[in-house]
């Protein structure tokens, strides 16, 4: 294995300088009361700054992409300045953090949307139910998002993504997998639309390819990095072509100098790694329970640049450290996932010096 190939080696990814090539994969952790990035969460993420890049919880780029209680957003100024105070806390001790530009759409509920419809490709509700402030209640019917309201959409994420830099954060990642609104564009089955932005695979990856363009135009290609899951039927997401979906949507990521193409395996029927790498040209994250031996087995023959770990950094919030030593990882308390305040979120000690 060349050094540069290395887990624990420093990298670059897009144009952000990192320590090593381990990523802290994001997770939604349900903390940020208001929709406002807090103190606790500038704890939180400062205590994992040994990534070599941290991408956050899922962040709402427009009030209407809500979904859950107490997620962040990156659209007012208060939320920037939030954010301002978490990207400092990891700056401090030499860390990289990006934050992940998620809008739910038919993920939702009226109870996130002032009472409103939450909005989506098509009128087609997913199958589940979503925990409100009220408790569980099922997924709503969407609205079908009008011409306008795309566009306003696409507007949104750019003015995310700067809204990201203003803060301090040192890019974004866009989130199209997990069966949020990008990914559902991508799915026949929760996309009917009959206009431009469905059909064809052409039209249906055409509103992911919208919203990367415009947060390029506002921070620069090597900021902005994108997340996908194909296979991942996770919130009621089918795409019997997905390979066909795939391929093209790969070829249309590549040869724009994005920063990343963060790929969570979910095992789909065709090799979604050689895919990406064929197509994308540039750096590849993979995320999927990785360990360090099969971490240092995927950079060394190529097929990642890059590995990201989830809940292992939940409870170890010196991983790279613990990965290096082959020390033991401890276990994550499932309970406090979601939601509450420090116990089990930032609690977790580090190994001794």
């Amino acid at each position: 294995m060349t050094e540069a190939r290395d887990l624990f080696a420093p990298a670059t990814i897009g144009d952000i300088p990192v320590a090593n090539r381990i990523v802290m994969a994001p997770m939604t952790r349900n903390r940020a009361p208001g929709n406002l990035p807090n103190a606790l969460m500038a704890e939180y993420y400062g205590q994992r700054a040994s990534a070599g890049l941290i991408v956050t919880e899922g962040t709402a780029p427009a009030a209407n992409g809500r979904g859950y209680i107490d997620i962040p957003g990156l659209y007012s100024d208060a939320q920037v300045e939030g954010w301002r105070g978490v990207a400092d806390a990891v700056h401090a001790k030499g860390g990289r953090i990006v934050a992940q530009l998620m809008h739910v759409g038919r993920i939702s509920h009226p109870d996130f949307q002032e009472g409103a419809q939450p909005v989506a490709p098509s009128a087609i509700a997913a199958k589940g139910d979503i925990f409100t402030f009220e408790g569980m209640k099922p997924l709503a019917t969407p609205r079908a998002l009008e011409q306008a309201e795309i566009d306003a959409l696409i507007t949104a994420y750019g003015d995310a993504a700067a809204n990201a830099v203003k803060a301090g954060l040192d890019g974004v990642e866009i989130h199209s997998a997990n069966g949020y609104l990008p990914n559902q564009f991508l799915a026949p089955n929760a996309n009917q639309r009959t206009d431009q932005w469905g059909g064809s695979v052409e039209n249906r990856a055409r509103f992911l390819i919208a919203i990367v363009e415009s947060a390029v135009k506002a921070i620069g290609a090597g900021r902005v990095g994108v997340r996908i899951s194909p296979g991942n039927p996770f919130n009621d997401i089918a795409d019997p072509a997905a390979e066909e979906t795939y391929e093209y949507v790969t070829k249309a990521l590549g040869g724009r100098g994005l920063a990343f193409l963060h790929i969570l395996d979910a095992r789909p029927p065709f090799d979604i790694a050689a895919m990406a790498r064929r197509n994308f040209g540039g750096p590849i994250i993979l995320n999927g329970g990785y360990d360090r031996d099969r971490a240092q087995a995927d950079l060394a023959s190529g097929r990642a640049d890059f590995i990201a770990f989830g809940s292992k950094f939940i409870s170890n919030p010196d991983l790279p450290a613990r990965l290096q030593k082959g020390a033991e990882l401890a276990a994550p308390d499932t309970a406090t996932f979601y939601g509450g305040g420090a116990k089990g979120y930032t609690d977790y000690p580090a190994l001794a010096a």
